[in-house]
């Protein structure tokens, strides 16, 4: 070996201990701050993308890269892990300008986002500079809370769009309000799903029976413990409680009453008041252990009015035989420091094209990747 090739395995050498001295270090400080997440025995998760002004809603493309809406920004980015390495390099900007885009998906060649007034659709997602959209719906309501759900039928012959309250009990003037609204793909044949949702947050198609589930965020005002947050089973002309009634057909003292809720439709699942359960994902990839092929991962985002100790700040599995939900568990858990203080806020989980389980965090503006090692494996993340 000559005195060049000696040098330049020194200097290897040395980057390499650099590298490992910053990530031990960069370890360190997650540990002493408290931001450290928790996963179940066998799986891994760490940073995929951070530095992102409130990542929301997210989907893969064709080419394997994630689309993300980055809602306090107002843009839609694109990320790709180009080097393998298993973290995103630097996000390309495809829209600006945008209302508080919170959901994307996929269908064909096309890419559809919801912003507060508007469904768009871009003609060329994976083009490497900013791209042009048509204006698929116009004229949404603009106020109240941002967090829109949008899912593709598979078919792709029509799309569903949630719309919140305006309120946390009003009568709301608008119709469209604490609706599902399903529109064809064009944007016509607009139709009232579902009502009586105060923000269904998040959609899935379920694999085995094909029905649409949905998230729902319950009304404050009750109590830390009340009312209990939902999961529901969207049918077509059905009415879901909000602001008559919560939970099993319960009155709300402002509105309700037993006559009027005994026709509205009661949750399947109910989580945690005030746990703010966000996006849902159904895992049917094939990299987790098979107990877990089928079930979900809903995100319970937490809320600033509620006890945080009590509910939300996690990823939880909903575990689902039948077709139908029997129960969940914690899945991702560490957003709550010792102190109690919420350092992240978890709002959109996907599933990858690697298998892995992608989490939107818009608190700490990171996405995070959580994928499954082997038993006798985990890792704890606050970083890479």
């Amino acid at each position: 070996m000559d005195r060049k090739d000696r040098r330049w395995r020194q200097v290897i050498g040395l980057v390499w201990g650099i590298a490992v001295a910053v990530h031990a270090w960069a370890e360190a400080i997650h540990a002493q701050s408290g931001e450290r997440l928790n996963v179940p025995d066998g799986f891994v998760v760490e940073v995929y993308a951070e530095g992102l002004a409130g990542p929301w809603g997210m989907a893969f493309g064709p080419g394997g890269e994630l689309y993300v809406a980055l809602s306090q920004a107002g843009r839609l980015v694109r990320l790709a892990d180009v080097d393998g390495d298993g973290r995103a390099e630097q996000p390309v900007t495809l829209i600006d300008d945008l209302d508080r885009p919170s959901a994307v998906s996929w269908n064909g060649d096309r890419l559809w986002l919801a912003e507060m007034g508007r469904v768009i659709s871009l003609h060329d997602p994976e083009a490497d500079s900013a791209v042009k959209y048509t204006i698929v719906v116009d004229s949404l309501p603009t106020d109240g809370p941002a967090g829109r759900a949008l899912l593709i039928e598979p078919a792709g012959r029509a799309f569903y769009l949630s719309l919140p309250a305006s309120c946390n009990v009003c009568r709301e003037d608008d119709p469209r309000r604490a609706t599902v609204i399903r529109f064809g793909i064009r944007g016509g044949e607009q139709e009232t799903w579902a009502r009586g949702l105060r923000s269904a947050a998040g959609l899935a198609f379920q694999p085995e029976t094909g029905e649409l589930w949905a998230t729902d965020l319950g009304r404050l005002g009750l109590g830390d413990r009340l009312p209990p947050d939902e999961l529901n089973v969207i049918r077509h002309g059905r009415h879901y409680g909000w602001p008559y009634c919560y939970g099993q057909r319960v009155p709300n003292p402002e509105f309700g009453s037993p006559q009027r809720c005994d026709v509205t439709t009661p949750p399947v699942l109910s989580f945690p008041a005030q746990s703010a359960p966000g996006g849902i994902a159904f895992y049917t990839a094939d990299t987790f252990p098979a107990e877990y092929h089928g079930d979900a991962f809903v995100a319970l985002s937490g809320s600033a009015d509620a006890d945080p100790a009590l509910s939300g700040f996690k990823v939880v599995r909903v575990r689902v035989a039948a077709g139908r939900p029997v129960g969940f568990e914690d899945f991702v858990t560490g957003w709550l420091a010792r102190d109690g203080r919420a350092w992240g806020r978890p709002v959109v989980t996907l599933v990858g094209p690697d298998g892995a389980l992608y989490v939107s965090d818009v608190g700490s503006g990171r996405i995070w990747r959580v994928y499954y090692r082997g038993v006798g494996e985990r890792s704890v993340g606050g970083g890479r």
